[in-house]
């Protein structure tokens, strides 16, 4: 029987080669987030074999939901077994995040045996990282204008070191002071954002992020985190921003592609989990694709 546990840092190695022969383009596929967000959903992982296999525990019907296991064996004979533990557990196999690409081998394997649900706040905006850099043409111009009163201000910005790890949970944290919770659900997210933010600098080197930092007047005013995804796609994790400085999201976001990105053609910056601003947010800079997801529940 398959064993769940919490993952740990001393984790990264093993989990990072299943990650590496997989090469999926979604955010779940990054080790950084699933150490960093564990505790979103009571996510746990475990190995079978090649495979690397991270479950959410913590859902509100109780069932566990899994991503579609990365690594290398028998793929048929590791969904029998997620069936026989998931069965264990009184409930019924089911997976979130499945991606177009990942549909068909399973409709192969597993004809009409199970159900398919589109899952649009969880799909992943994925950008040219040209367009993000260059922001050319029309579509472009208000980002533009967004970009050029960034631009008026005096500002410094570099990647992030040892020396700005203090500094940057500082900031994420006085952003966090200042929300307001509207109900337990929304009080546990803003916690377990803190903790991944928190697990982020901590684990920064280990993880091998790459970060950039904004300085106005010597002080904090924006901070990004993100890593290589694939070997064409870098996935942004965090991104925050003081907005009383105009253009402030437009320029972390500019000078953290310009600075980290070259030679990656893509940029996922994951998704908008169904929230109004941020959705119109992340189309207003134009993906080139959404990685489309999907949640199977297996009759």
């Amino acid at each position: 029987m398959l064993e769940f546990r919490p993952p740990e840092i001393t984790d990264r190695e093993r989990i990072c080669k299943a990650l590496e022969i997989s090469r999926f383009r979604g955010c779940e596929y990054s080790f950084a987030n699933n150490l960093a967000w564990h505790r979103l959903a009571d996510s746990r992982i475990a190995f079978s074999g090649g495979f690397y296999i991270i479950g959410a525990f913590g859902t509100e019907d109780g069932i566990p939901t899994f991503i579609y296991p990365s690594g290398e064996g028998d793929i048929k004979e590791l969904f029998a077994e997620l069936k026989r533990f998931s069965a264990s557990m009184g409930a019924p196999l089911r997976l979130s995040g499945i991606t177009d690409r990942q549909l068909p081998p399973l409709n192969e394997m597993f004809h009409d045996q199970f159900t398919v649900v589109y899952d649009r706040d969880s799909s992943d905006y994925v950008y040219r990282t040209a367009d993000l850099a260059e922001l050319p043409g029309r579509r472009y111009h208000g980002k533009r204008n967004h970009l050029a009163r960034f631009r008026e201000l005096d500002y410094t910005y570099s990647a992030i070191t040892p020396a700005d790890y203090d500094d940057c949970i500082v900031f994420c944290t006085e952003a966090y002071n200042n929300r307001t919770a509207d109900t337990a659900e929304e009080e546990h997210s803003f916690a377990a954002e803190q903790f991944a933010i928190n697990t982020f600098f901590n684990h920064f080197r280990e993880l091998q992020l790459r970060g950039g930092i904004i300085r106005i007047g010597g002080k904090a005013a924006a901070v990004t985190i993100g890593e290589p995804l694939t070997g064409d796609t870098f996935c942004v994790h965090i991104e925050k921003a003081d907005t009383s400085f105009n253009g402030i999201y437009a320029g972390i976001n500019n000078c953290f592609v310009r600075a980290e990105m070259n030679g990656f053609e893509y940029v996922n910056r994951e998704e908008d989990l169904g929230i109004e601003g941020l959705r119109k947010a992340k189309e207003s800079y134009h993906p080139d694709f959404l990685l489309n997801k999907h949640i199977i529940t297996f009759k």
